[in-house]
């Protein structure tokens, strides 16, 4: 018998801080007992969901349950910056032109946007939940212009649109005088990610998609023709399951040494009263990628996406266990209030609300893992520090491949050669934690 039992399950630390700020959410609903259904998507994040709604759009009436090991928005994708965006972004990369075809990536990032644009018009979700605001670059050192320099003129080649910010620009916007330039570009949407994960959670169940929370998948075994999928109360019956659990796809015991688990940390500032807006200044919603890929992102959110807040997001541990330690956050955390004293002088000392750690997954050669694992099952998986876009995309890559459905995303991925194996000596065992400028 054909059976893949996770080895481990999720572990979170910290709060999901855009999940908390819009309070408390309806009780979970459970799976108990014993059924059947079309499809079984495992992981309601921003894969699994887009894999759903996908799903529908292909097999209208198709019966589709979806496990979720938490709460929907308190995993990776409430724990995320917020960011989908539409140019090469490869954290792997020596630059932000990344490696292989801009153009077709791009298309791509645009085909998830437009996705999950279309997702916010037919599920009725809060506009403040998906901004089109654009993203900027911003730039510390000299070093990181002349990147940015690069990333322009790479830009240019590529025919997009994007302005170059000098400090008095970045300053004007963020109220930091930190900033030696930035580079905006338009096409990243601004999320607030927990409140776009529940907006499609309701969508999705209006349109009869039983999603059920604090209801693991424990493993998966074959039964006849089908496959049965385990949880603690229950048992579903399908003959296709769709794993979109990112870097846990390892737990089933698929692609065992060669998944790079990682974890990043962020932090977000209590509401600001009138008197820290004032010495702020600034524009009230912006948000900031480093030029540096693993340097520090800051966001600015407004009262349409859970107050005025600030949120630094830097550190990265490796963790091959998948799980965060509280010394990891405390050290994180420690960093990014210096960062935070660094780039909002007029604002230093502040205490944090919330800290916490996300869960990212990395291959060598920045791959996803998004294909047909066996008959009937199927992964969207592995997103290269670009959960939202990427995501969306394997989610929607997922459910096509399941039904035989043949697209330019479908054709991307299936291309795609498996994953390189780590060398153990440097990412089999655990790291400190890293923070960068």
């Amino acid at each position: 018998m054909i059976a893949h039992r996770a080895r481990r399950l999720p572990v979170q630390l910290g709060p999901a801080a855009w999940n908390t700020i819009l309070g408390p959410q309806p009780p979970a609903r459970m799976l108990e007992g014993d059924r059947t259904a079309d499809f079984v998507v495992v992981g309601a994040g921003f894969a699994g969901l887009s894999a759903a709604r996908r799903l529908l759009q292909l097999q209208p009436g198709a019966r589709i349950v979806m496990l979720e090991a938490g709460r929907v928005a308190e995993g990776a994708a409430g724990r995320n910056s917020g960011f989908m965006i539409d140019l090469p972004h490869d954290l792997q990369s020596d630059d932000y032109a990344g490696e292989g075809d801009d153009r077709v990536m791009i298309d791509l990032n645009r085909h998830a946007i437009r996705f999950a644009g279309e997702a916010v018009e037919e599920y009725g979700i809060d506009r403040n939940f998906f901004d089109r605001a654009g993203k900027v670059n911003g730039a510390v050192s000299a070093a990181a212009e002349a990147h940015n320099a690069s990333y322009e003129s790479h830009l240019r080649t590529l025919g997009e649109s994007c302005e170059m910010l000098d400090a008095q620009a970045m300053r004007e916007m963020t109220g930091s005088g930190h900033y030696r330039s930035g580079l905006y570009s338009p096409g990243t949407v601004m999320l607030q990610p927990a409140g776009y994960i529940r907006g499609l959670v309701a969508g999705l169940r209006e349109q009869g998609v039983d999603i059920c929370e604090e209801t693991p998948g424990t493993g998966f075994e074959r039964v006849g023709s089908d496959w049965q999928v385990q949880t603690p109360r229950g048992t579903i019956t399908t003959p296709r399951v769709i794993l979109t659990v990112n870097g846990h796809l390892e737990s089933f015991g698929f692609e065992t040494g060669r998944l790079m688990q990682l974890f990043l940390y962020a932090v977000m500032t209590p509401e600001l009263d009138e008197a820290a807006l004032k010495r702020l200044g600034g524009k009230p919603r912006w948000g900031i990628t480093p030029a540096d890929p693993m340097g520090t992102t800051v966001r600015r959110i407004d009262s349409g996406q859970g107050g005025n807040r600030l949120v630094v997001r830097t550190c990265a541990t490796l963790r091959p266990n998948m799980r965060p330690t509280s010394a990891d956050l405390a050290h994180a955390a420690r960093a990014m209030r210096r960062k935070f004293d660094q780039r909002f002088p007029q604002l230093a000392g502040m205490e944090m609300e919330h800290a916490w750690a996300g869960h990212l997954c990395l291959t060598l050669n920045g791959v996803s893992v998004t294909r047909q694992l066996d008959d009937g099952i199927y992964s969207g998986c592995v997103q290269n520090g670009l959960g939202t876009t990427r995501g969306t995309l394997t989610g929607i890559a997922a459910a096509e491949m399941s039904v035989g459905q043949t697209s330019f995303v479908t054709e991307h991925f299936g291309a795609e050669e498996r994953p390189r194996r780590l060398p153990h000596s440097r990412f089999g065992r655990s790291g400190r934690t890293r923070c960068c400028g």
